[in-house]
């Protein structure tokens, strides 16, 4: 008698621990440790940054939030379907998109990533060449970080350029 309660609550017993298991993780934030948030944003801006530099639309759309806003230097307000429109024309031709200096701040579901910008190409057969201070917001949503928010500087002077 003994065994055959055993066996019949085991299948129970596992469903339990299993959801006990799986609200703890959620309780935690599973792979949201104060390292991996920070290094997760940050990849998934140098990711943004390669989509931007290739001309990847599809990869821009998946970052960026539908409700995006940059704001250049020069006090111009550009959105997501600016930017997406942009990378599609092709208008618009990358040698270089890197960034250094990255730095990536948390609070709660809020991380801002600063980092120096040097960005070198052609843009309508005219080629263009500076380094600028950049600040990109992400916010933690249901389906994962979302680019938000951007503010860059004007470009640098020459002697501050990488």
């Amino acid at each position: 008698m003994k065994i055959a309660v055993l066996k019949n609550s085991l299948p129970s017993l596992i469903v339990s621990l299993s959801i006990i298991v799986l609200a703890r993780g959620v309780a935690i934030g599973v792979g949201n440790s104060p390292t991996s948030v920070p290094d997760a944003v940050a990849a998934l801006d140098k990711q943004y940054q390669m989509a931007v530099k290739r001309n990847d639309a599809d990869s821009m759309n998946r970052i960026l939030a539908d409700d995006f806003v940059l704001v250049t230097g020069a006090g111009k307000i550009v959105r997501k379907d600016d930017l997406l429109a942009e990378a599609r024309s092709k208008r618009v031709q990358y040698d270089v998109q890197d960034d250094t200096d990255q730095t990536v701040r948390t609070w709660g579901d809020t991380a801002v990533v600063t980092a120096k910008l040097h960005e070198k190409g052609m843009d309508a057969g005219k080629p263009f060449d500076y380094t600028l201070w950049f600040s990109d917001t992400y916010v933690r949503t249901a389906s994962g970080w979302r680019y938000v928010f951007g503010q860059a500087s004007l470009p640098l002077p020459e002697h501050a350029k990488p």
